[in-house]
């Protein structure tokens, strides 16, 4: 499959399914909100590492968490029950996307796309979940939303499964929402262990447009 080139003056791009094996589909463009909206609404989503161009995936099969079969160990369970930290919700997105940035040697989080997802959250389409101990931010996760879609971008830990207990609250106020899906976008054993499994492109293209449509 051809990775296609995107034009900086348009916002278009190709069919989602013309995306290589590993789910590599264009090049260039830029990280504008008319630009990102329309990617994530088509099941796309930036992901490039500093100094290089951007690139925008669309694997083929996706790997979610449906909100309503997160998955919460015996031990995690005896540990919220403890409940010795605070909860905070849309609060200090721009501290918690820093955090998430800066707790990787390597983090694919530019300044550029640092500055476009704060943006992002200036007008409504992020969603994010603090985790504070002492009043200390501990543990987070953020993701853009549009329609009761939850696409995922990233979390951080400081403390023992803060970012564990970021995604558990964060699936409990989504199936609250009745959302459709939390996009993983890519497969990890963390997220596996939570409850996030494969399914089809016709599967997740389906929940998308479904979710999209509730705006």
């Amino acid at each position: 499959m051809p990775v296609f080139q995107l034009a900086k003056d348009s916002y278009w791009f190709p069919y989602p399914t013309l995306a290589d094996l590993d789910g590599l589909l264009a090049f260039g463009g830029d990280l504008s909100i008319p630009r990102l909206l329309n990617a994530y609404s088509n099941g796309i989503f930036p992901w490039y590492n500093p100094g290089e161009e951007i690139l925008w995936w669309c694997p083929h099969n996706r790997f979610v968490i449906f909100p309503k079969e997160i998955h919460i160990s015996r031990s995690m369970k005896k540990k919220m029950r403890k409940n010795n930290y605070e909860i905070k919700i849309n609060t200090d997105f721009s501290q918690i996307i820093k955090k998430c940035r800066n707790s990787r040697d390597e983090s694919w989080i530019t300044d550029e796309m640092e500055a476009a997802y704060n943006e992002l959250f200036n007008f409504g389409y992020i969603m994010c979940v603090g985790i504070y101990e002492n009043e200390v931010l501990v543990g987070g996760i953020y993701g853009v939303i549009i329609g009761k879609c939850f696409f995922g971008e990233s979390m951080f830990s400081h403390t023992n499964n803060a970012s564990k207990i970021a995604l558990i609250n964060l699936c409990k106020i989504l199936s609250e929402k009745n959302f459709a899906f939390v996009d993983c976008q890519f497969h990890t054993e963390h997220l596996e262990s939570m409850g996030g499994r494969y399914i089809s492109w016709n599967e997740y293209h389906k929940l998308l447009r479904e979710g999209i449509s509730q705006i």
